[in-house]
């Protein structure tokens, strides 16, 4: 009867949390081929929406090898995955191809295939970081040591990525180790000093770097400088009006004809805003609370310490850059160059966030059963 109880409770779980990613994946898929039809010129199918198609099929496929995989075999594949990751954002700095004023892309020789480590890195951190704030032994509050281990394996990609540079996938690293920090039982007090440690950093990375400078100048009065560092925020703004409640019709967005740049990666929100209006807009933020739900109750329910944590971590690793993504295109933060999972153009993020779909799923389901004694 217990096994049938949790058979039952596994399948609830995962059918809460792949409802809305379908719901995302499917949004995605139409607003990447929206998006990029002006620029396939007088193909029919956009090449970005072919790209985005075929890591969209293969992603599917690594939900479904993935969500078998048991927790167990992450524990040990976390500190080899992480080691990978940050060899590969190493290698980036020296053999990287620069994209848009940052050298984020390491391609692959022979093949053509370009990745983007920094997503990868992400994925890999929260695994380790499980791993290490899983071992309570015998306390109920992280220990010193693992405190200060948890924020050296998050500081150590996120100053790789800040040499790229990449502020936005550094500030994701380090608030990812915060919240697991805060899951795995430390003291808020405790985070206050590294908190205040990172905000001035980033205070003192943003007065250095040109680019971040002008950036932040947009974000405070884009208006006044819609022509120049506000001109992103002023066209993301006009598609929100343009939309209004209902939107002008899918395929029919102007913002989208050369006037928002990057409509298609982490604008893309403004496109579905533009053609599907607020409607279309609460329907994507609605699937992403329900992706957080589903994340937190597989979390809840999990067996033990590194399931909750695993289950914890994917979770914010999935939601929080979507909530700082909407907070960009809103006007509520500067641009940071953050995607919005699922429905972003580019196959790393995407294959990244259904890798961690499949890592939500093996947590959620339920242990096999032990295999029977044979009697002699």
């Amino acid at each position: 009867m217990s096994a049938r109880h949790d058979a039952a409770r596994s399948a609830e779980a995962q059918g809460g949390l792949l409802t809305p990613v379908v719901i995302l994946a499917a949004a995605g898929a139409v607003a990447v081929f929206s998006a990029t039809a002006p620029l396939a010129m007088e193909q029919a199918i956009p090449p970005h929406f072919l790209r985005h198609g075929a890591a969209l099929l293969l992603g599917a496929g690594l939900v479904y090898a993935t969500s078998h995989v048991p927790v167990s075999a992450w524990r040990a594949l976390a500190a080899p995955l992480y080691v990978l990751s940050v060899v590969a954002l190493v290698a980036t700095l020296g053999l990287g191809r620069s994209a848009g004023g940052a050298q984020r892309w390491l391609v692959i020789p022979g093949i053509g295939f370009g990745f983007q480590p920094a997503e990868i890195a992400k994925l890999t951190t929260v695994l380790l970081l499980s791993v290490l704030l899983a071992r309570k032994d015998g306390r109920a509050e992280v220990t010193g040591r693992q405190f200060l281990a948890a924020l050296g394996l998050a500081a150590l990609p996120a100053g790789l990525c800040l040499l790229q540079p990449d502020l936005g996938s550094a500030v994701i690293l380090c608030a990812l180790a915060g919240v697991m920090l805060l899951v795995a039982g430390a003291r808020i007090s405790h985070l206050a000093l590294p908190a205040v440690i990172g905000g001035a950093a980033v205070a003192a990375y943003i007065a250095v770097r040109p680019y971040a400078w002008k950036r932040w100048v947009g974000f405070l009065d884009p208006w006044a400088r819609a022509s120049t560092e506000g001109f992103q925020l002023v066209q993301s703004f006009v598609a929100f009006g343009r939309g209004g409640l209902a939107g002008v019709g899918v395929g029919d967005g102007r913002q989208k004809l050369y006037y928002l740049p990057e409509a298609h990666n982490d604008f893309i929100l403004s496109v579905v805003a533009e053609e599907t209006g607020l409607l279309g807009v609460l329907v994507i933020l609605g699937a992403f609370v329900a992706l957080m739900i589903a994340g937190l109750r597989i979390a809840l329910a999990a067996r033990d310490r590194l399931s909750l944590l695993l289950a914890a971590g994917t979770t914010i690793l999935l939601t929080l850059p979507a909530a700082l993504n909407v907070a960009v295109v809103m006007g509520c933060l500067p641009t940071k160059g953050l995607t919005l999972p699922f429905l972003s153009y580019g196959r790393t993020s995407l294959l990244v966030a259904c890798l961690t779909v499949g890592i939500l799923l093996s947590v959620a389901r339920p242990p096999g059963r032990a295999p029977r004694k044979r009697r002699a």
